[in-house]
């Protein structure tokens, strides 16, 4: 019987703990950061798809006719460009994609590292009172 009774204690305990305004601005923070991560994630994987699309071209365009123009994808529209020019801004995207995929690898360890410091602190006066997890 006091098995039945020590669980209800636990739970009646974390339902009555106190939140402070200091507490919500935490919940708050670890919200919005939250929320950047997933848009930051969902960047980073587009860009990382880009990132293939651009390896795959470019193992096309070494099958390439050296004569035959090229049809190169610039925004909304497509260019033609001598194999030589098209290589050269291939090369210049896949940089350029290396370079934005490694500043949002960055960004999200950097928020990562604020969040776990957030959940330590939130964890640590809730419990299991509060759920920081993503589902």
């Amino acid at each position: 019987m006091s098995s039945n009774r020590f669980p209800l204690l636990q739970r009646e305990e974390e339902r009555n703990v106190e939140v402070t305004w200091e507490d919500q601005q935490q919940i708050n923070q670890f919200s919005k950061l939250n929320g950047r991560v997933e848009h930051l994630e969902d960047e980073y994987k587009k860009q990382k798809e880009e990132k293939e699309y651009l390896d795959d071209l470019a193992m096309e365009l070494e099958l390439a006719d050296e004569d035959e123009p090229v049809f190169y994808k610039i925004g909304d529209a497509f260019v033609q460009l001598s194999l030589e020019k098209a290589q050269e801004r291939l090369e210049h995207d896949k940089g350029s994609i290396d370079e934005h995929v490694d500043k949002l690898d960055s960004q999200i360890a950097s928020i990562q590292s604020e969040m776990d410091d957030l959940k330590k602190k939130l964890y640590g006066k809730f419990g299991k009172a509060i759920n920081l997890e993503k589902n």
